[in-house]
């Protein structure tokens, strides 16, 4: 039995998609959600649903019971994310999950000096936990999702003409979210991944004058990139009314780009998957066709 936590989120739900492709029945794969928000789509595939919550310890106790494999997708709550893992770790301690394939981050610097610190910290400690819990894992270190490139570049760069983000000349090796879906899926219905560390992440980086390139090589107009200072950066997004957490968190993503943290390469994604991964060219040639 695999579990997938996170089902109706974007990456739970994508792998549950590539287990069924690759001949995993649907009554070998249980849904965890919070609530049954969203859950039609699952039943409608033959998926069972059980309702668990990472801030309940006993709810995933119940819910983990009978399961192999665990897709232990992290929590997007950065403020109780430690707390919440710890509570899914345990859980899957005491309910005999043999195997858990744990969604964690690439980086460089594990150090507080990191700018992706805020982020990286649970991460970093549920690894840890899960190395010290005597269960079986998987860790899967997660560069930037591609789909996000958008968001950094700007909803109106075709009308501003131009890319403002403090990355510097800093390189990204970024994946398209669905194929590090796929690629987990395969890692969850194939033999020999206990233990592992991989690098989900491309075997290309680009920097975000390549994406500025890309954008104008495909739309006939000229997309200026420019890197200011993040103090001009958070400045200029705060003038647009901006939340602040949403401004650190843009920030330091992209300070992390220009130290070099993201630019990380890597053929496992592409062993895993039997083919190249979308390159960002490819994914910019889609979104601004």
């Amino acid at each position: 039995m695999i579990l997938v936590t996170g089902a109706t989120g974007q990456f739970g739900n994508a792998a549950i998609n590539f287990l069924l492709q690759k001949g995993i029945k649907a009554e070998q794969i249980v849904a965890l959600v919070r609530n049954e928000a969203g859950v039609t789509a699952l039943h409608e595939k033959g998926i069972r649903s059980v309702i668990g919550d990472y801030n309940d310890y006993t709810s995933l106790v119940n819910a983990f019971k009978g399961v192999e494999k665990l897709l232990f997708v992290s929590g997007s709550d950065i403020s109780q994310r430690l707390t919440q893992h710890r509570n899914v770790i345990s859980a899957a301690t005491e309910a005999g999950v043999k195997h858990v394939v744990y969604t964690s981050f690439q980086r460089k610097n594990e150090t507080e000096t990191s700018p992706l610190w805020i982020v990286a910290n649970s991460h970093l400690q549920t690894e840890a936990l899960l190395k010290a819990s005597g269960l079986d894992y998987t860790i899967l270190k997660n560069n930037l999702y591609m789909d996000f490139i958008p968001a950094f570049v700007g909803e109106h760069v075709l009308q501003t003409g131009l890319v403002f983000l403090p990355a510097g000349s800093g390189k990204v090796a970024a994946v398209l979210r669905s194929e590090m879906a796929e690629a987990t899926a395969t890692v969850l219905t194939t033999p020999h991944h206990e233990g592992k560390e991989y690098d989900f992440t491309h075997s290309e980086a680009v920097s975000y004058q390549d994406i500025a390139q890309f954008i104008s090589e495909r739309t006939g107009q000229v997309i200026r990139y420019v890197s200011p200072s993040a103090v001009d950066y958070a400045d200029t997004l705060a003038k647009y009314q901006v939340p602040n957490d949403v401004i650190g968190l843009f920030s330091g993503f992209a300070i992390a780009q220009a130290d070099g943290e993201l630019d990380v390469v890597s053929h496992t994604l592409e062993e895993l998957l039997g083919r190249k991964p979308t390159s960002v060219r490819e994914f910019l040639n889609q979104i601004y066709s």
